[in-house]
């Protein structure tokens, strides 16, 4: 086969992937352009048979009616402050384990880390209710602080940090022990700026599990007050019926956020995917 013919066939497998790739986006599209859609249309235009893919006209009362008809500004305020506080606090503990784990002698760390792996391994849905009753007789039922403190810690998240501090250079922490600089220093000054990659990768995790997290407030909220934005969507099905769509405009202004986040750490997140866990 001639170079010519090899360029023709990888011109035709270039275009051949090319639609795959797209055909693919697509249909992973297609449920959020279908929200987008529905969430601009009249019941009436709902149930229409045949249904029309494309609004003829954009009802947008279904953006202004979702923030009336349900307390939906307070459970979206409480969501963003337990979602960034939840983060934040994995962020930071999460981290200062994972350098223990990665970079100091510390007795039996290997034998400590595999148990904290099992945390991985054993579903949330098997410890729920232990950690409800201790929760409970703590005085933290149906408060933000209960439902903080049981997120606070992630073992996926050491692992995901432990993995790629691993990947930096030992000498980098001696030579700031050369210079005078205490294990502290080195994790904030040094491992923290160069780790931006592995931090946004479990920023974007976290933050998008516990935006769209719905069992664990159902189970600790009770108060209205309290409640987060999933809780408030489910508002909008009653026994019989479902206002679809203010049911999409309140799921199209709780999806923004993550895409906001996303595109944000978007960089960082694809760099730490292919970085992380390199090296054992």
């Amino acid at each position: 086969m001639s170079i010519l013919d090899n360029l023709k066939v990888q011109k035709l497998f270039y275009w051949i992937l090319l639609f795959v790739v797209l055909l693919s986006s697509l249909v992973t599209l297609f449920p959020f352009l279908w929200m987008i859609a529905t969430s601009l249309r009249t019941d009436v235009e709902i149930f229409r048979d045949p249904m029309s893919w494309i609004p003829k006209s954009l009802y947008l009362k279904n953006y202004e009616q979702v923030w009336m008809t349900i307390p939906f500004g307070q459970y979206f305020l409480n969501t963003t402050k337990l979602t960034l506080i939840i983060t934040s606090l994995q962020v930071l503990i999460c981290s200062m384990a994972a350098y223990a784990f990665a970079k100091l002698k510390v007795p039996f760390k290997n034998v400590i880390f595999m148990l904290f792996l099992t945390n991985i391994m054993v579903p949330w849905h098997s410890i729920m209710v232990p950690q409800f009753s201790i929760i409970s007789k703590l005085g933290l039922y149906n408060t933000h602080s209960g439902y903080i403190l049981i997120q606070i810690f992630s073992a996926f998240g050491i692992f995901l940090l432990r993995q790629f501090f691993m990947t930096l250079p030992d000498e980098l922490n001696d030579a700031a022990r050369i210079d005078g600089c205490n294990e502290w220093k080195i994790y904030w000054k040094i491992i923290m700026p160069l780790s931006r990659a592995a931090l946004s990768t479990l920023i974007i995790f976290t933050f998008t599990f516990m935006w769209n997290d719905y069992l664990a407030p159902l189970i600790y909220f009770h108060d209205d007050s309290l409640k987060t934005i999933q809780l408030g969507l489910k508002l909008f099905q009653t026994e019989h019926t479902m206002d679809y769509g203010l049911l999409m405009a309140g799921t199209v202004c709780a999806t923004i956020p993550m895409i906001i986040i996303f595109l944000i750490g978007e960089q960082y997140f694809t760099k730490g995917i292919a970085t992380t866990g390199m090296k054992n």
